[in-house]
């Protein structure tokens, strides 16, 4: 089955680029668009996309609400790929900390266009780790955030756990993990889906943005 994707975003020379892009690979296929993120979530209802590739900054409802409002309103809501002009953007984090799965330049070649969807469709690995990791030590709360400090400290990880969520903020794939500890791939898998689940975070995005505001990850 292709990595079906909803593109989000107010220029339409943009939304033809991306199409173009998508399109011209086997296994992706672009099911719709939109010029704002007012018109997401009946576009997501309707079509069901595995992807949504959305603009983070338009004139009506951004980027950063569209994100809230789908995780919010929609019954296992498609991944979220935030598209964006400038790498080093607190929109950017504040996108990812609101759910997004990852972000995307606009200006990146088209392979990285489609490695990026085809990453954040599959879930195992993080999207541009050292760029995440760089926005959390600019725009997060380095440690002082204390919501997230209590929801790491309720979590109560075991020490394999925390092994494997330290590894995930370095960007390393569920394989990768598997290969590091010397344990088979459903290993990680089960300790990925515990480290998510202990701390409500729907996916390792969201798990990684809670390690670094904690402070259980150095973001520097």
């Amino acid at each position: 089955m292709p990595v079906t994707v909803l593109l989000v975003d107010d220029e339409p020379l943009v939304r033809a680029g991306l199409r173009a892009v998508l399109e011209a690979q086997p296994d992706i296929e672009v099911v719709g668009e939109a010029a704002d993120g007012a018109a997401v979530i009946p576009l997501v209802r309707q079509l069901r996309p595995d992807v949504v590739a959305m603009d983070v900054r338009m004139p009506l409802l951004d980027g950063i609400q569209a994100t809230r409002a789908v995780l919010r309103s929609v019954d296992e809501p498609p991944k979220i790929l935030v598209v964006t002009t400038f790498e080093n953007d607190e929109y950017v984090y504040e996108a990812l900390r609101a759910g997004a799965d990852g972000f995307l330049l606009k200006r990146a070649r088209p392979a990285e266009i489609v490695h990026a969807v085809r990453l954040v469709a599959e879930g195992e690995s993080l999207l541009f780790p050292a760029s995440v990791r760089q926005l959390a030590a600019e725009y997060g709360d380095d440690g002082g955030n204390r919501a997230a400090r209590a929801v790491m400290e309720r979590a109560q990880l075991t020490e394999r756990e925390a092994e494997v969520l330290r590894l995930m903020a370095r960007g390393l794939s569920n394989a990768e993990i598997a290969a590091r500890l010397i344990v088979g791939t459903e290993t990680v898998k089960s300790h990925v889906s515990a480290v998510l689940a202990k701390l409500g975070a729907r996916d390792r995005t969201q798990a990684v943005i809670a390690a670094y505001e904690s402070g259980f990850v150095a973001p520097g």
